[in-house]
C-alpha cells in the first residue's frame, strides 16, 4: 500500500517545506497515516488536530476526493494506493 499525504503551503514549513510525504507502512485508517505523519513531522499535529484529536474545524483532511468529514472521520478506511490532502478551510465574503 502507497499512502501519500498532500499538504497545502500553510502547513509545508512544519514538514521541512515538503508538499508530499509518503507514509511508510500499511496504514489501515487515516488517523493511523496522521499518527506517522506526526511521527515524522511533530509540528503537523497542532496545526491539524485539537487537544482532543479532533481534526480542527478550519482544516479539511480529504482522501481522494472525499472529505472525512462524511466518511468516518479518523476512523475512515485507506483503500490500496491513496493520497490524502490536508487543507485549510477556505471561506470569502
Amino acid at each position: 500500500m502507497a499512502v501519500t499525504v498532500h499538504l497545502s503551503m500553510p502547513l509545508r514549513p512544519f514538514a521541512a517545506g515538503k508538499d508530499r510525504v509518503a507514509i511508510p507502512g500499511a496504514p489501515a485508517t487515516v488517523g493511523e497515516a496522521l499518527a506517522a505523519l506526526w511521527r515524522a513531522h511533530p509540528a503537523l499535529r497542532d496545526r491539524v488536530v485539537t487537544e482532543l484529536g479532533q481534526v480542527r474545524t478550519h482544516v479539511n483532511v480529504f482522501v481522494g476526493n472525499e472529505s472525512i468529514r462524511h466518511t468516518g472521520a479518523l476512523a475512515t478506511p485507506l483503500p490500496g494506493t491513496c493520497e490524502i490532502a490536508i487543507l485549510p478551510a477556505v471561506s470569502g465574503g
